[in-house]
């Protein structure tokens, strides 16, 4: 399952969010030509991503920052950016423009924190939006556990967009990052499932007093877990081609 886009349309242009997807690609591209070069792909490293060992010995504190801005290939950098794009124009909408990019920041080094803590002596450098983006989508998931997300469903050979609520994608990817972090040894590289999942309850906990000055559970019986204004409908676009019949 992977998501396409949601039918939750943001009520102001999210500067924020396409600043920091701006940001981000250019980072990324600053430093692409180093891919080609092991040596110095992992002297930047050293210098700007997060590695726990260090951190917790109180050198490189500022990589809890830096290592956000940083991915390790363009799938990495496309997947990330493409979860901003889907849940970040909302909690903008919700955090406005200032809010929301203290709330991305605080997302993205609370899940460096949480790595941290649960793999203090890694040496393995660590990089990546994604703690930042799953503290945004732990406060969709708070404020809008009904809003209908297409997803594309992809199994051997059969291709299929299949719209669902938010809190099926959302809980379902938040209890994988759980699972895989208790079953995968991430010491030697992969991915960082817990600072997936600790990004993830931040940005949660962080939408809390937002959700209850909004009402709590009245909130949502008000709304019914949906965007409070019309959600948005896709349509196919057909082909305005003519088809051609063949002969017999």
């Amino acid at each position: 399952m992977f998501p396409l886009r949601d039918h939750n349309p943001s009520q102001s242009t999210p500067y924020v969010t396409y600043t920091l997807i701006v940001v981000n690609m250019v980072i990324f591209a600053s430093y692409w030509p180093l891919f080609a070069d092991d040596a110095a792909l992992s002297g930047f490293l050293g210098n700007w991503a997060l590695i726990p060992a260090q951190v917790a010995d109180g050198q490189g504190l500022h990589t809890l920052l830096t290592s956000i801005f940083l991915h390790g290939g363009l799938l990495h950098l496309g997947g990330n950016m493409l979860f901003l794009w889907i849940f970040g124009d909302n909690m903008e909408d919700e955090l406005s423009h200032a809010g929301f990019l203290l709330f991305y920041l605080i997302c993205g080094v609370a899940a460096g924190f949480g790595q941290l803590l649960t793999d203090p002596f890694s040496g393995v450098p660590t990089v990546g939006a994604s703690g930042a983006i799953a503290g945004v989508m732990g406060g969709y998931l708070l404020l809008f556990p009904r809003a209908r997300v297409d997803i594309l469903f992809i199994f051997v050979i059969i291709f299929k967009v299949i719209p669902i609520p938010a809190w099926v994608m959302l809980g379902l990817w938040f209890v994988l990052q759980l699972f895989n972090g208790v079953v995968n040894d991430t010491s030697a590289g992969g991915v960082a499932y817990w600072a997936h999942a600790s990004g993830f309850i931040i940005g949660f906990l962080y939408v809390v007093p937002i959700w209850l000055r909004k009402g709590g559970q009245a909130f949502w019986h008000q709304t019914q877990g949906k965007p409070p204004h019309p959600h948005t409908e896709y349509k196919l676009q057909y082909s305005r081609i003519p088809k051609i019949r063949k002969r017999r």
